[in-house]
């Protein structure tokens, strides 16, 4: 299971150990793409509402294959600023 959390952390996916309200799995979502954790709850209900299948399988599974911040660790950033073109 390390090299699955391993590859996660590498990805910018991991649960960060404050302001989560269950595992943290839509808090290190939004974190990942860029969103505060409460438009990546509603977006990720949203979600579930909208899309045909087992997505009630989906949190569970992501909170187990995603891991928790290192301790020390405040994130991964998501993706360096570019400038526009001149």
């Amino acid at each position: 299971m390390g090299s699955i959390h391993n590859l996660f952390r590498s990805h910018g996916l991991s649960r960060p150990s404050e302001g989560r309200i269950l595992g943290g799995v839509c808090a290190g979502l939004g974190r990942r793409i860029g969103l505060d954790p409460w438009p990546a709850r509603l977006l990720f209900l949203l979600l579930l509402l909208v899309l045909p299948g087992c997505q009630v399988l989906l949190y569970p599974i992501l909170w187990i294959v995603m891991p928790k911040d290192l301790p020390g660790e405040v994130g991964v950033p998501t993706a360096t600023p570019t400038s526009p073109a001149a």
